[in-house]
């Protein structure tokens, strides 16, 4: 979940975590766990949804490449070309590395085009 600061650019203002479905080297996307997540987001955000909104989804890849998978494609390209009029959908990926290197990359969905890797910054 984030913030539009300005065009193109967001900033990440919170997150959910799922330890219920998947496993190490299997993500599930379950959107009925993170419903209340969002719930409380959107209303400690007074619901400005022009300015704060879902942003996508996030997972790890502790033993691959932060690169995203083709599992990881075809469901985050359903997403954003299904019926819930979603327009673009992100996907980041995090890695930890020798315990104190933090990798990560993200990757923007966008409807009826190719998925594309995009900057990240802190």
């Amino acid at each position: 979940m984030g913030e539009q600061v300005a065009p193109d650019h967001f900033r990440i203002v919170d997150f959910s975590v799922d330890d219920k479905t998947g496993t190490a080297a299997h993500f599930v996307r379950s959107p009925e766990h993170h419903a209340e997540a969002l719930d409380r987001f959107f209303r400690k955000t007074g619901s400005d949804f022009k300015r704060f909104n879902y942003l996508g989804e996030w997972h790890s890849h502790p033993s691959f490449s932060v690169r995203p998978s083709h599992e990881d494609i075809m469901s985050m390209q359903s997403l954003v070309n299904g019926e819930r009029d979603i327009d673009f959908s992100a996907l980041l990926i995090v890695r930890l590395r020798y315990i104190l290197r933090f990798e990560a990359a993200a990757y923007m969905f966008v409807r009826h085009a190719a998925p594309g890797e995009v900057a990240l910054t802190s």
